[in-house]
């Protein structure tokens, strides 16, 4: 068997203590037998992560709080001292390996100044590659003009923005007697994909043009519907809304997507040929997925060996400046 090619994941959780109550309330949405049982793998940092990432040949690891995290906070103060503190505890975790892990900052976006503040720390003091945030915070969507703050200041860091799933504020009827549907089957592509549109179709990238936005899971769907979106957006009851390009143009400008939890050509396939081979980044989403499937299946995936190493690392390694 030929050695691995040399990888950058970077949709890779971690748990940090004080936050598994946060964590629980996606035990709605997974198999009541099954929830809980990557919490061990969560916590570690240590030599079964590693040797999970050298098995596939994963140089670096970009860590990011398993989610929800803060954006289920209802106290805007908790939030802001709680995403501090994790990103404190996962610094100190970097700093005993840092050639082989990095990160992504978790904010409060309860408070947009402070969530704006607390990435610039956590950019230019603590090192960390960007930020991820687990959709919607009490209801609010990024797309929200309070939220400018927020997107200037990461546009000026140059700090890229990963929307990971979580659930919508309620639970649409359509999910209803179908409880398998909410959750990582179906609906948090739904709600994920939908917050990315919120701020395709908001003008979010038209009034911050140089904004970073990473979706995981080949891009949640939305790769294979770019001629659609420019397409009905014409006939759209858009009201006053106007955009200085076409939709489809925002997604080979200002968004790049993950591999993270989809090991399959076709999908690959379609997002590099969609969005173009530098916008797509291998990841694991670790350990909600097992690494040895997800390194067998891009080593052999039905890519030219340039396409191969921009998606395993060139790309991470230049949007993250790793």
């Amino acid at each position: 068997m030929t050695n691995p090619v040399a990888k950058i994941a970077l949709e890779e959780h971690f748990m940090a203590p004080g936050f598994i109550d946060y964590f629980n309330k996606t035990s709605i949405n997974i198999s009541p037998e099954l929830f809980g049982k990557a919490l061990n793998a969560l916590q570690d940092f240590g030599e079964m992560r590693i040797a999970n990432m050298d098995s596939i040949g994963v140089e670096k690891a970009v860590l990011s709080l398993s989610g929800p995290g803060v954006q289920a906070e209802t106290d805007t103060a908790v939030a802001i001292r709680k995403a501090r503190e994790c990103n404190d505890f996962l610094a100190a975790e970097i700093a005993k390996n840092p050639t082989r892990y990095g990160g992504f900052a978790h904010l409060a976006m309860q408070d947009p100044n402070a969530a704006a503040d607390e990435l610039e720390r956590s950019v230019r003091e603590l090192g960390f590659s960007g930020v991820m945030i687990n959709g919607q915070t009490n209801g609010a969507y990024l797309d929200d003009d309070r939220f400018s703050v927020f997107w200037e200041r990461a546009s000026d860091l140059e700090a890229p923005v990963y929307i990971h799933p979580y659930n919508p504020p309620d639970v649409p009827y359509m999910y209803h007697g179908h409880s398998e549907l909410f959750g990582p089957v179906w609906s948090w592509t739904v709600e994920t994909g939908n917050h990315a549109l919120r701020l395709v179709f908001g003008g979010v990238f038209d009034r911050f043009p140089k904004a970073k936005l990473i979706l995981g899971h080949m891009g949640e769907t939305l790769p294979y519907q770019l001629w659609r979106f420019d397409s009905r957006w014409e006939i759209s009851n858009r009201g006053s809304k106007r955009l200085e390009m076409r939709p489809s143009d925002y997604f080979h400008r200002n968004i790049w997507c993950t591999t993270a939890g989809v090991c399959s050509d076709e999908p690959l396939r379609c997002a590099i040929d969609a969005m173009g081979v530098d916008r797509v980044m291998f990841s694991v989403d670790y350990p909600f997925e097992r690494p040895e499937e997800a390194g067998r299946w891009i080593d052999a995936a039905p890519l030219s060996d340039e396409e191969r190493a921009k998606v395993c690392h060139q790309n991470a390694k230049a949007l993250l400046r790793l």
